[in-house]
């Protein structure tokens, strides 16, 4: 019975799972997605579906409830409304965890797998105490718990004396530390997020730098046992900033787009050594920058400091009625020749589906 339970469950998530395939354009476009992640698990609302259930015969006895009555009879004073003319929708909200999100992700864009260099395979070995032993070496010794086990073996056996409190432990009364050996993965991944807040990145802009970086920042979860996120924001300089502030951060001003790469060279410099971490860049911007002359400063810096050391250095230029949308064309001019930059647009929200397929296709 228990095997056919399981059979069922697992067909029961097969289901699910091609239920979000088939809308999994739509599910990368939905914010409130991300609001509702717990525990490493996002609850997707999935229609046509229910949960596998008992369903029972039909009751052929008589009266509402434990009173008298009929079968057809309304419950209640009320008048009924007019019945419905269409079919009802069932909706099921269902927990899926991020990884398996993921994986649908990478199945869906056919993104191959990252390839980690470095010290990817690497993990530390420590010891967690997790419990209490009833033998072990006398290094490890729990002398609360030992004189607790006599004291109350001495009390049950009516050999305590309170006028004279002499506990004396036993072989039997003693207790030991236990310990578990855990692997502990090396963070061994870093993702560097840099966006522009100035003036012309509105509401809307960030809502879709947002999305995206979310999903980037699932895939490369999924390849990697350990990783660390940094969050870069600037308009005329540039400032590292906590995850929330990140999305929520409204500023106004200019734009210097060096100033953002100036402090990703100076962050990976300091802790972040190019031979044994795997480094993913990402700059989310409109495009708009101070000068073509900083334009052009920006893809020095990448060329001979940033793009040696890193795996990748992915740009994302999202649609602005404000900004002047020139720096992609300037990295296509100085950087087209680099295996290492990615680039592309998203307009809307539609975009994003498109977008992650190119910055993973290589697989980097």
């Amino acid at each position: 019975m228990a095997l056919r339970i399981n059979q069922d469950h697992q067909r029961f998530r097969q289901i699910v799972k091609g239920k979000i395939r088939q809308d999994l354009r739509k599910f990368l476009t939905r914010g409130e997605l991300i609001g509702k992640e717990g525990k490493h698990l996002i609850s997707i609302p999935v229609r046509g579906i229910e949960l596998p259930h008992f369903r029972y015969g039909d009751n052929n006895d008589g009266g509402v409830g434990a009173g008298d009555g009929n079968v057809g009879d309304p419950v209640g004073d009320g008048e009924a409304g007019p019945g419905g003319t269409q079919p009802g929708r069932h909706i099921l909200e269902v927990d899926v965890s991020l990884d398996e999100l993921a994986d649908i992700l990478g199945e869906e864009l056919k993104l191959p797998r990252i390839q980690p260099r470095g010290r990817h395979n690497i993990t530390s070995q420590r010891d967690k105490y997790s419990g209490i032993r009833l033998a072990g070496p006398e290094s490890l010794r729990h002398f609360k718990r030992t004189y607790r086990a006599a004291l109350k073996r001495q009390i049950m056996s009516g050999t305590y004396d309170p006028e004279n409190p002499l506990i004396v432990p036993i072989r039997a009364d003693r207790r030991y530390r236990s310990w578990k050996t855990v692997l502990k993965p090396q963070s061994n991944a870093v993702i560097v997020y840099m966006m522009d807040v100035s003036g012309s990145m509105g509401d809307e802009q960030k809502e879709l730098v947002r999305l995206e970086a979310f999903w980037i920042d699932a895939w490369l979860r999924r390849n990697y046992q350990g990783i660390e996120s940094r969050y870069i924001v600037h308009d005329v300089r540039a400032h590292e900033v906590d995850r929330d502030t990140f999305f929520r951060i409204r500023e106004d001003g200019g734009t210097k787009i060096s100033s953002a790469f100036r402090l990703a060279k100076d962050l990976l410099r300091q802790h972040y050594g190019g031979d044994e971490w795997n480094i993913y860049l990402f700059h989310f911007s409109d495009g708009d920058n101070s000068s073509e002359t900083d334009s052009r400063d920006c893809c020095r810096m990448l060329r001979e400091d940033l793009l040696p050391t890193v795996n990748m250095f992915g740009y994302c230029q999202v649609a602005s009625a404000y900004g002047s949308g020139n720096f992609i064309n300037v990295i296509h001019e100085h950087l087209d020749e680099e295996e290492k930059v990615i680039t592309s647009r998203v307009n809307n929200k539609d975009d994003i589906y498109d977008s992650l397929r190119t910055l993973f296709s290589p697989g980097k």
